[in-house]
């Protein structure tokens, strides 16, 4: 089982033809994703040879959705056409857009994020790596072979913790791992990873990656609290960034005693969540949790 990407998955690429969208295309494909199609208004009708494989150009999201029932689309396409591309997307009726792009306007991401929820679009990012469900589909630019199918679902909101994560724990494997991205405004949430975790049979163990700026985490712990049943185990990012200061993602901003990672941890471990001091520290809790549950199987 998996969240939102599954093998059955048939997925568009909004700028394949682009530089970046070509790499990723490729690594997608060769990660076994179902790549149906990329869309290109300016190439339309022309199929692109991607490793001895002949994917055809579509004029927009809706005719490669006609021609190949596409469910899921990835976009690669620049910050200034961002919220075109995800507004075409949603107009479309896709179930699924993950936009990868970085530099997204805020009010860019507001306005599209609000435009696919009402159309019933799920949105992961922007700024995102995507998501994988290991051995069944990629969507977006995380390593593929860095872990393999398993019983811990992960949800981030940095990429290169996402995959650091993912190889601590890649004896255990993965159901889905999904980058939402730390932008201050993303399309999906911790708790909405949650949430879908919670009710996937095979998701064992969930595995949270925060950090400071915001209170996406506090939102989680209290989500937690009244609705997962599950293990989590956390990890938050930031513990000795300054004040005032924004590191990294454009979310990762303290102020006062806002965000900070220290209210982060303390929130998470008061709704029973075990957080690590380190991604290593936090694999061992994983581990030992999963070892718990099989002992009292």
């Amino acid at each position: 089982m998996a969240i939102y990407l599954t093998e059955e998955s048939r997925v568009l690429v909004q700028g394949m033809t682009g530089a970046e969208g070509m790499k990723h295309t490729r690594r997608m494909l060769a990660a076994g994703t179902n790549i149906v199609g990329g869309v290109n208004p300016r190439k339309a009708g022309r199929a692109v040879d991607i490793d001895d494989r002949a994917v055809p150009v579509f004029r927009s999201v809706v005719d490669g959705m006609q021609s190949t029932g596409a469910d899921v689309t990835v976009v690669f396409v620049p910050p200034a056409f961002t919220k075109a591309a995800v507004i075409e997307a949603a107009d479309a009726g896709i179930g699924l857009t993950v936009v990868i792009t970085e530099g997204v306007p805020v009010h860019d991401t507001v306005a599209f994020t609000t435009h696919a929820a009402a159309r019933g679009t799920r949105v992961i990012g922007p700024n995102c790596p995507g998501l994988i469900t290991p051995g069944q589909a990629n969507a977006g630019i995380i390593p593929a072979d860095i872990t393999k199918p398993g019983r811990i679902g992960l949800v981030s909101k940095s990429g290169t913790l996402t995959y650091q994560l993912m190889y601590e724990l890649r004896d255990i494997g993965f159901s889905t791992c999904v980058g939402i991205g730390g932008d201050p405004v993303v399309g999906t949430s911790h708790i909405d990873c949650l949430a879908a975790f919670e009710e996937d049979p095979d998701t064992e163990l969930v595995v949270l990656i925060g950090e400071i700026g915001g209170d996406a985490e506090e939102r989680a712990a209290a989500h937690i609290r009244e609705h997962v049943t599950k293990p989590v185990v956390g990890y938050i990012a930031g513990f000795t960034a300054p004040e005032g200061k924004t590191m990294g993602h454009a979310g990762a901003i303290v102020s006062g005693s806002s965000g900070t990672a220290q209210a982060k941890k303390a929130a998470l471990e008061a709704a029973g969540v075990r957080v690590g001091a380190t991604p290593t520290e936090t694999a061992r809790l994983a581990l030992a949790l999963l070892a718990e549950g099989a002992r009292r199987r």
